[in-house]
């Protein structure tokens, strides 16, 4: 879960960069990349922190050129301490290559031993992106064979990556002295800088922009098919954005109606005096499910957005202190009511376990919880930082269970067919969506308990994932940014 961006442009691309990562800072706050290009040259930055920090008037003014590309950082594999692995990656051959991805590779390792045994390239961190762009120069020089560079050259290449490399991933690319690139798994739009959308790059696709802006397309995989992380609609796009077809905002308001009818079949309606969401991306289907029922919709809790934010903290009893931190109760909103608190997803448990006694000692009389997502039961092995089951709250175990475990009244969660039907609705062109952390499908098809055991040694941080000092699953929320 990463945002990167490319941009080739007739003016300076520095600025334009920099505004598409302070769009995207959602995606990423651990660290934050900026690379251009000007003839042949290169000039990079990057370091760990936000956009705003990691970027000054004299690193801006040191990344000149008219094409170049960014990226926020979410870590889900490698080392989240080391500045080496902040993105983009640089290999000096073919041409000079620069490279930043979003996605996760599930064969990450295998390819780091063809790598070094058959293509003769040294990986120096533990960062799948730097595997990734030594696999593309690799086949790139291959390709051209020390020949002229042509667009030809380019999809060839991406079609071999797309060979070798397994999971998801979504990456931009720069070729020094040539252009941009970028393309996306087989499988799985700013509005705000002011760019017109043309298109979305469909699976498997890359795209080709020579330094004179000419754009050159080309389908690059065998049997392409459009599987969306379903994740994103729920939780991680932010809601102004339009992904796939599909409005993240209609989609979440989708959830909230699919979720009153489950809400109707465990608590009665007049049981309930105020729906109260937890901030802020369960907003909307909060604000529909209360309409449906007839039910007040009310703000109860104050966010102090100038606290920290929880994901990056490094054990999971400052995290508790830092929710009561974040979050401050409306009083009046609580006291001698029964409260329905909706938020987007559950997935660890703590967080919700925290903000329902912060409701009872508020003055609720009772305490639900509904979840417009359903249980959280599988790891996700495509980007999201959540790869053991052990530290999901509702892996092996019933509602009741964790009803018990976040100490609510009452817990209702969303339908796994339901919410695919009510976001599916709203492009009927997609045959269907990666929901394997809800259902357990791996779209890709050749995930297996080993693939997701290796994968977990990779991950970020060593911690027992349902200790208090653990933070893994604490991801920064679209509102923030």
């Amino acid at each position: 879960m990463c945002g990167i961006v490319g941009v080739v442009s007739p003016g300076p691309v520095n600025q334009l960069i920099y505004d598409a990562l302070l769009l995207l800072q959602h995606r990423g706050q651990d660290a934050a990349g900026i690379v251009t290009l000007l003839g042949r040259k290169v000039y990079m930055h990057k370091a760990k922190g936000m956009v705003r920090d990691v970027f000054r008037t004299r690193n801006m003014r040191a990344l000149p050129g008219n094409a170049g590309l960014g990226q926020v950082r979410y870590p889900t594999a490698g080392n989240a301490d080391s500045e080496e692995e902040a993105q983009p990656f640089y290999v000096n051959a073919p041409f000079g290559i620069t490279l930043a991805h979003n996605g996760n590779l599930t064969n990450a390792q295998a390819l780091k031993a063809e790598l070094f045994t058959s293509d003769h390239r040294h990986i120096n961190t533990e960062s799948d992106t730097e595997v990734l762009v030594n696999v593309f120069a690799h086949e790139l020089e291959r390709t051209t064979r020390g020949l002229p560079l042509t667009p030809q050259d380019v999809f060839s290449a991406v079609g071999n990556v797309h060979k070798r490399i397994r999971g998801s991933y979504a990456v931009v690319a720069l070729i020094a002295g040539h252009g941009l690139v970028a393309f996306r798994d087989p499988s799985v739009t700013l509005d705000g800088t002011g760019h017109k959308f043309e298109r979305n790059i469909a699976p498997g696709e890359a795209v080709y922009v020579d330094l004179k802006g000419n754009v050159h397309t080309r389908q690059c995989a065998e049997n392409p098919q459009l599987s969306p992380c379903i994740f994103e609609y729920v939780y991680l796009a932010r809601p102004d954005s339009e992904m796939d077809g599909i409005s993240v905002y209609q989609a979440r308001l989708n959830l909230g109606e699919t979720l009153a009818k489950r809400v109707i079949s465990t608590v009665p309606p007049n049981e309930i005096d105020v729906v109260i969401p937890i901030p802020e991306s369960s907003r909307p289907s909060a604000m529909q499910l209360a309409q449906l029922l007839g039910i007040p919709y009310r703000e109860g809790f104050v966010k102090n957005r100038y606290v920290g934010r929880t994901f990056i903290m490094p054990g999971q009893a400052v995290r508790k202190k830092s929710v009561r931190q974040k979050l401050n109760t409306i009083v009046s909103e609580f006291k001698g009511r029964n409260v329905l608190l909706v938020d987007d997803s559950i997935v660890r448990g703590t967080t919700s376990r925290e903000i329902v006694q912060m409701a009872r000692e508020a003055g609720a009389r009772k305490v639900y919880m509904a979840s417009a997502a359903p249980p959280v039961r599988f790891p996700n092995v495509y980007g999201i930082d959540m790869p053991t089951a052990e530290e999901l709250v509702a892996h092996g175990r019933t509602v009741e269970e964790v009803r018990q475990i976040i100490g609510a009244d009452a817990l209702i969660y969303q339908d796994v067919d339901g919410m695919k039907a009510a976001i599916g609705k709203l492009n009927p062109q997609i045959a269907g969506f990666d929901a394997s952390c809800f259902d357990g499908v791996y779209v890709t098809g050749d995930i297996n308990p080993e693939d997701i055991a290796r994968i977990n040694e990779a991950r970020v941080g060593q911690e027992d994932p349902l200790e208090e000092n653990s933070t893994r699953l604490a991801i920064p929320n679209p509102q923030e940014a």
